[in-house]
């Protein structure tokens, strides 16, 4: 089974429908049993609070969810592993043998810029559909969203020198260094040292040597040799496995200067990997230059992340790419998203009726009801001004003053005026039929940067950003406000 997406032809030779928690199959079954599967919900996934204490994330991975759901089957070998378990139904079994998802998704594009608590993806279909893409869901929302937000970081800090993801072997399986790829690129990364990503999703796939092709040979110059006359119109050198000043550029220079300036070429970058960064780029800057290199790259790598890169830039140090590993493709400041999937409206008789969640933890209670996410946007500057979330039916009247307040401090307010709204989530699926064309990957990669681009400096801080303002319309913080009290009102009469 194969797709084509963004011009490459996907192979689906895993059926994944398996990858999944088993409380929704048990959940499943006893909706089956108790006669739920005609019931039609709403469930929103959303997250609570933005990694690394930043004040917004990127949203990525929606390409993967469309495939699992138009992938999504129960095999017959699925059956018969689950028949041996002796906990499901034998008519439940034979119900996903046949098993189709048919519902409706809404969701935020890949590469927009999100906030907490807002619906990043809703999905309204029968109860045991919406149940059973729960772990798919999340798992690929969350993933490429942690990356997506860890990249972009990254990419802001270097101040527009390029960003090489090179993390794949300290992901964590083969799966996340390749999605991990995907995902920075999408956020603004330039390339990838993960093959596998250029050839499933175009992610250009670079590299030169490692310290192992140095120590192959007798000595360091003849290694350096011997790359330049294999690749000499892409040459760049890793002058590290020694010593830099000593031994590292002065035989990249000799190369240079021996092999390959004297058939037309030129020297393309050295890179470093190890020791002061700051203190030898600008020592081997001056070194290049000295001998008419001065065109010559300096590509740095070795446990960089944006809080790094931009103390070795406060330094000037003389760096022209940055190559990052481990920290970006692990997320390794703070590697979980936290996306959840809450079950938010059920219909009822025709009706749809909010359901909530509430929690001694403020944070934890969830906003009920079927819902729509809007961003208003300043007319003069096209500046992201707010976002607010709505009830699906509700509209934002931008003829007229808006008055956003906090949702919990509510004598907080603001009056917005000079503004445009534009609804975030759009149609992916409709009665089962994806109706959403998947943008490539560079569509992605630049809607990403101008997403981005809409938000004040004050908000992109890495530390101490400004708090964008997040609220609930009027109509949805009532319906939330009744449902707690009811709630509240029924634990008192209880006790």
């Amino acid at each position: 089974m194969s797709r084509i997406i963004n011009n490459f032809n996907i192979k689906e030779e895993r059926n994944l429908s398996m990858l999944m928690d088993f409380y929704e199959l048990t959940m499943s079954n006893g909706y089956f049993q108790n006669g739920f599967s005609d019931a039609v919900v709403y469930f929103d996934m959303f997250y609570r609070r933005n990694p690394d204490d930043a004040s917004f994330s990127i949203v990525a991975g929606l390409e993967q969810l469309v495939t699992f759901i138009e992938n999504l089957k129960f095999t017959q070998e699925d059956i018969d592993f689950l028949r041996r378990k002796g906990v499901l139904s034998e008519e439940f079994l034979q119900y996903l043998l046949t098993f189709k998802f048919k519902g409706d998704i809404y969701a935020i594009p890949e590469g927009t810029v999100v906030f907490p608590n807002e619906a990043l993806v809703t999905v309204k279909a029968k109860v045991i559909e919406a149940q059973l893409i729960e772990t798919m869901l999340l798992l690929t929302i969350n993933h490429q969203s942690l990356i997506a937000t860890k990249a972009n970081r990254i990419v802001r800090a270097s101040q527009g020198r390029p960003i090489l993801e090179l993390g794949a072997r300290r992901a964590q399986g083969a799966d996340a260094a390749i999605m991990g790829a995907r995902a920075s690129y999408i956020a603004g990364v330039n390339g990838t040292a993960t093959t596998m990503a250029e050839s499933m999703f175009g992610v250009p796939a670079l590299g030169t040597m490692a310290h192992s092709w140095i120590e192959f040979f007798e000595d360091e110059y003849k290694a350096f040799e011997i790359y330049a006359k294999t690749y000499p119109s892409t040459c760049t050198l890793l002058v590290d496995t020694y010593n830099v000043i000593k031994r590292g550029i002065p035989n990249a220079i000799k190369v240079a200067k021996n092999v390959l300036e004297p058939i037309g070429e030129r020297l393309k970058g050295i890179r470093l990997d190890s020791g002061d960064l700051a203190y030898l780029s600008k020592i081997v800057r001056n070194m290049l230059d000295e001998a008419g290199l001065t065109d010559c790259k300096i590509v740095a790598s070795n446990s960089l992340d944006e809080y790094i890169i931009t103390e070795l830039l406060s330094q000037d140090a003389k760096i022209d790419i940055f190559g990052v590993g481990e920290r970006m493709v692990t997320a390794k400041s703070e590697p979980v998203f936290g996306g959840v999937y809450k079950l938010v409206a059920v219909e009822e008789e025709g009706e749809v009726v909010p359901r909530i969640k509430i929690s001694e933890n403020e944070e934890k209670i969830i906003n009920p009801g079927y819902k729509m996410v809007w961003r208003l946007y300043d007319k003069d500057s096209h500046k992201a001004i707010a976002d607010v979330i709505t009830l699906a039916d509700d509209m934002i009247d931008e003829s007229h003053p808006y008055i956003i307040f906090d949702p919990v401090f509510i004598w907080k307010k603001k009056k917005i005026t000079n503004f445009y709204a534009k609804k975030l989530q759009i149609s992916i699926f409709h009665n089962g039929e994806c109706v959403y064309k998947l943008p490539t990957i560079e569509e992605i990669r630049i809607y990403c940067s101008e997403q981005v681009d809409s938000l004040w400096g004050e908000v992109k801080r890495f530390s101490n950003p400004q708090k964008y303002f997040v609220d609930l319309s009027q109509e949805l913080w009532f319906v939330k406000q009744e449902l707690i009290q009811r709630y509240r009102n029924a634990e008192d009469i209880d006790e």
